[in-house]
């Protein structure tokens, strides 16, 4: 019989994790250093469980046509096929083209943060983003669609009682166009899911809502597939201008 226990390590992952954020929530007073700090614990987390395939970091997110996003505290991205990251200090610029998912990250979920995660998801869905014709040795392929980018929400607790109930999803039905949140994580009582299909928000509570996140994400980024091949000729027109 085996020394591991699976079920183990993953109460384990979602304790660190709650765990680092209640510290962040009682040690710091300043509001801005507690949200670094939040947002440092889910960029670590997302930065060591993803698939190498993708990375996470803190950005604004541009265009082609020179339009750039608000800043975002998580943005999950391409790095295997992305032809350039803008890095100016502390600061990365990531193309639109290159974006899988964007989440903000705070403390606390009350309708204030889901309007403000709202507008932040939608100065990303907004930008322009290119997709060309793939060569192979036959030809080429049509140029693929581009996907949907995953809009969410990462906090620590929830203002309401019962913390993911009626209240948490009229906030979230607040905008149901652009700037919808298709998913997000609640680490003190669990995480939710849009289903587009049955036009309905599921909210599941359980007792390791961060790993149960993790996953939900991981298998949303698996049927996302891989984002396209990005238009280097649209951008390059910035190095002409004044």
């Amino acid at each position: 019989m085996s020394e591991w226990s699976l079920a183990t390590l993953l109460s384990s992952l979602h304790e660190d994790i709650q765990g680092r954020l209640s510290t962040a929530r009682q040690a710091f007073k300043h509001p801005g250093t507690k949200g670094d700090a939040s947002e440092g614990v889910w960029l670590e987390l997302l930065q060591k469980y993803l698939p190498k395939r993708y990375q996470a970091d803190k950005a604004h997110v541009v265009d082609s046509q020179g339009n750039f996003s608000q800043q975002i505290d998580v943005v999950v991205y391409d790095r295997q096929y992305s032809p350039f990251i803008f890095t100016f200090g502390e600061q990365k610029i990531i193309p639109a083209e290159s974006v899988y998912a964007v989440f903000e990250a705070k403390q606390t979920a009350d309708a204030s943060l889901i309007a403000y995660a709202q507008r932040k998801v939608e100065s990303v869905r907004k930008l322009h983003r290119t997709s060309l014709p793939i060569p192979h040795a036959g030809g080429t392929y049509p140029a693929k669609q581009q996907i949907p980018i995953i809009g969410g929400i990462l906090t620590f607790e929830s203002e309401w009682s019962p913390a993911l109930g009626e209240s948490f999803e009229k906030a979230l039905r607040g905008d149901m166009g652009v700037g919808r949140l298709d998913m997000g994580c609640v680490a003190s009582h669990g995480h939710f899911y849009y289903e587009a299909k049955a036009d309905q928000f599921n909210f599941e509570r359980e007792t390791k809502p961060a790993t149960a996140f993790l996953f939900k994400l991981i298998a949303e980024l698996q049927f996302s597939g891989t984002v396209p091949m990005i238009d280097i000729d649209a951008y390059a027109q910035w190095l002409t201008s004044s």
